[in-house]
């Protein structure tokens, strides 16, 4: 558990430094455009509970959870989680009074089709999906829905997955007919949530499930699926909805990265493009394909390891076409920066995604081990992002802060705050950003932490049946900006 528990830490690269030192100055205008677009995000599997009613099938996260229990830090699962799926009016009314734009959430693949295939409906799931997006856009909500929030259908896990090219057609056959159930309401669409994280711990390090352990092989062969499943999907959705007049986009996660040493100038630029760049360059570049250190270098250290071929699946020719310029927006996932210097001696398994980048993060405050608060990492992302992909219209679609669930969360408040401060920043420096979404709106189930830690604007009683949510400092300072779109230092 503590090997499993520290690999869970590293992947989100949470602990470098005292929140307490959290603090950021404007730099222009201290007011939202009017245009500007403020929201909050969940998942189905982290909120929904229902895990086998009205029809529903299975998950790997289901599946996973009830076979592994030891393997969540509290034993627990998402079968109940806050039963939002029977108590989304409570979930409608916090939304309400937050006065957000836009709500993030997910669509579960199994409740609509409980084992994958589009052949097999579920009425319940359509109908259920149906009364949030229509409450939702009742109040003046837009919905902004992600169709992939990491709980894959148990029966495709089956045929492989996303390191089996089947997954690519029924993806792209899943959210074809999400299109035509939901998509004369909906008008923004994310395909799937963060697939770096998923995959380098799902197909690479082994903790999520599906637990398989073969690293910088099967992570790659997954991220390869999920860009072509993307592709493909935005090609079809282009082609065959173009009356319902929607945008698409995708989350991707990452970091921003801090050097020390100024003789390590250049290693900035190698670990942008070995994270955000690893998907995003396929996608948002003029050249579109892989990064070009990555294909290189992995397939040097492929050749260097007995292989007659490159670990990283090629993104050449008609892909290559397909993937480039598949989307109308970049959903973007930041939480923290992280310590970087170029590696002293190999890290990492072999083969594996830490080896080939050559280089290692490292904590700087090895002595704290309190979250990390960078606002400034936000801030230097969105200008990298303006600067490498033509400055895409961006939406930041998680951005939260960790802690035991305390009403009182000055911590929250002021990473929100300052946070906040980075994406207006931004905005003053001419970055396109048009919205942000902060991670999460309740307290839920976060994957292997289970319930320990809480990221929500809104705590939840779960002892009660009901699971009664309360509103927390940092929700009613969201609040507070929303309405006015301005930021003020004495609101924290």
């Amino acid at each position: 558990m503590n090997t499993i528990f520290q690999l869970f830490l590293i992947g989100l690269l949470l602990t470098l430094s005292k929140l307490e030192a959290c603090n950021y100055s404007s730099k222009g205008s201290v007011q939202f455009p009017g245009n500007f677009s403020f929201g909050v995000s969940t998942s189905a599997y982290q909120i929904e509970g229902a895990w086998n009613e009205d029809g529903k099938g299975v998950s790997i996260w289901d599946d996973f959870t009830h076979k592994n229990p030891e393997l969540v830090r509290d034993g627990s699962n998402g079968d109940i989680a806050i039963n939002s799926y029977h108590r989304f009016d409570d979930d409608l009314e916090i939304l309400n009074d937050l006065k957000v734009d836009h709500y993030r959430f997910s669509i579960s693949w199994t409740r609509i089709f409980p084992n994958g295939e589009v052949k097999y409906r579920n009425q319940a799931g359509i109908d259920y999906y149906n009364k949030i997006i229509d409450k939702l856009l009742a109040s003046g909500i837009k919905p902004l829905v992600t169709l992939f929030h990491f709980d894959l259908p148990m029966e495709i896990q089956k045929m492989g997955g996303f390191i089996s090219p089947l997954s690519i057609e029924y993806f792209v056959q899943y959210a074809t007919e999400i299109f035509k159930l939901y998509g004369d309401r909906v008008k923004h669409w994310i395909t799937f949530n963060e697939p770096w994280f998923m995959c380098k711990l799902a197909y690479g390090d082994g903790i999520y499930p599906p637990l398989i352990n073969a690293s910088g092989i099967a992570d790659y062969l997954c991220i390869d699926s999920i860009l072509k499943a993307h592709g493909a999907t935005y090609r079809r959705f282009k082609s065959h909805f173009k009356k319902q007049k929607g945008q698409i986009g995708i989350s991707l996660n990452s970091p921003y990265f801090i050097i020390a040493d100024s003789s390590d100038k250049d290693i900035l630029e190698r670990a942008m493009q070995f994270n955000l760049g690893y998907l995003a360059h396929p996608i948002f570049s003029k050249a579109g394909g892989y990064p070009e250190v990555m294909v290189k270098d992995i397939a040097k250290n492929s050749f260097l390891e007995g292989r007659i071929m490159s670990r990283l699946p090629s993104l050449e020719g008609e892909w290559k076409d397909i993937v480039r310029g598949s989307a109308d927006f970049l959903g973007l996932n930041y939480y923290s920066s992280a310590y970087i210097r170029y590696a002293s001696q190999p890290v990492g398994r072999n083969p594996s995604f830490e080896r080939d980048t050559n280089y290692e993060t490292y904590n700087k405050f090895p002595s704290q081990s309190s979250q990390s608060c960078d606002p400034a990492g936000l801030e230097g992302l969105l200008k990298w992002i303006r600067k490498e992909y033509n400055n895409v219209p961006v939406i930041i679609t998680e951005n939260g802060y960790r802690d035991m669930g305390e009403l009182r969360d000055d911590n929250r408040t002021s990473y929100l705050k300052t946070h906040l401060q980075a994406v207006l920043n931004a905005l003053n420096d001419g970055c396109n950003v048009v919205g942000y979404t902060h991670w999460s709106l309740v307290d839920n189930f976060e994957w292997l932490f289970g319930y320990t830690i809480k990221y929500g604007l809104y705590g939840v009683n779960m002892t009660s049946p009901k699971r009664d949510r309360v509103a927390k400092k940092s929700a009613k300072f969201y609040k507070k900006v929303i309405r006015s779109r301005i930021l003020q230092m004495e609101d924290v």
